[in-house]
């Protein structure tokens, strides 16, 4: 028997354990999904060393970036990213960092293409965003990132114009705006600029139907939540972890 889990702080929300925990019954696997819901990451080294019988862990929000430094090495493609959310604890004890988030957002997009052009704003500049970059950055897209803490490229909210908006017809949250229990939360962007071309993807999966979702399909637009990405994101993390 091996225990998997998800990293992260305030994760009473999260889904990973469910669907882990469902295919470990399903697939007959002896195996358990813990949530290891961490106050600060200096804790990590000390929680390790008390649990050695860990063999893989996700990471989520706000731990994506901070973790690295506790890693023996990054894949290429994590290096790349900036940004890790799966681990592989190595027999020999070595922790390794992968994404698999970018292969979660791609496979899920594919969905909605093509869109009306390549263009594409990003809402937050958290490490969720950085593999959102990489695939977007893959795909060919033009992109514009937006942060309540604009400089430099990056936009802050209170910058978005009609033109941009219209200009834009990708537009995905990467914040935990509108995450349970604050459902009523959603990122500050002018919605009535929104149509039929446009696209909303939310990384968020709970509620099924955040608020972003609501207010872009109210203009016409295509939406999705984060699910099919998690789900995804996720297989890829099992594979990483078997192999």
């Amino acid at each position: 028997m091996s225990r998997f889990g998800l990293l992260g702080k305030n994760i009473e929300y999260s889904f990973s354990k469910t669907f882990f925990s469902v295919k470990f019954e399903n697939e007959s696997l002896p195996h358990t999904y813990h949530n290891f819901d961490m106050s600060c990451i200096e804790n990590f080294d000390n929680f390790i060393a008390n649990n050695p019988d860990i063999k893989g862990m996700n990471v989520t929000i706000p731990y994506k970036e901070e973790i690295i430094p506790y890693l023996f090495r990054l894949d290429k493609e994590s290096k790349k990213i900036g940004a890790v959310n799966t681990i592989k604890f190595r027999k020999d004890g070595k922790l390794i960092g992968y994404n698999t988030d970018h292969f979660g957002f791609a496979t899920a997009l594919a969905a909605f293409l093509p869109i009306k052009e390549k263009t594409a704003l990003i809402l937050g500049t958290g490490g969720a965003s950085k593999a959102i970059i990489y695939v977007l950055d893959a795909m060919g897209f033009q992109y514009q990132s937006v942060s309540r803490y604009p400089k430099g490229a990056i936009l802050g909210y209170h910058q978005l114009t009609k033109e941009i908006i219209k200009n834009h017809y990708l537009i995905i949250n990467c914040t935990p705006l509108g995450t349970f229990p604050n459902i009523q939360e959603v990122p500050n962007i002018p919605y009535n600029y929104i149509g039929e071309d446009h696209v909303l993807f939310d990384l968020i999966y709970n509620p099924r139907e955040t608020e972003f979702m609501k207010r872009g399909a109210a203009n016409g637009a295509r939406v999705s939540n984060g699910f099919t990405m998690l789900k995804h994101q996720a297989l890829k993390s099992w594979a990483i972890w078997n192999r």
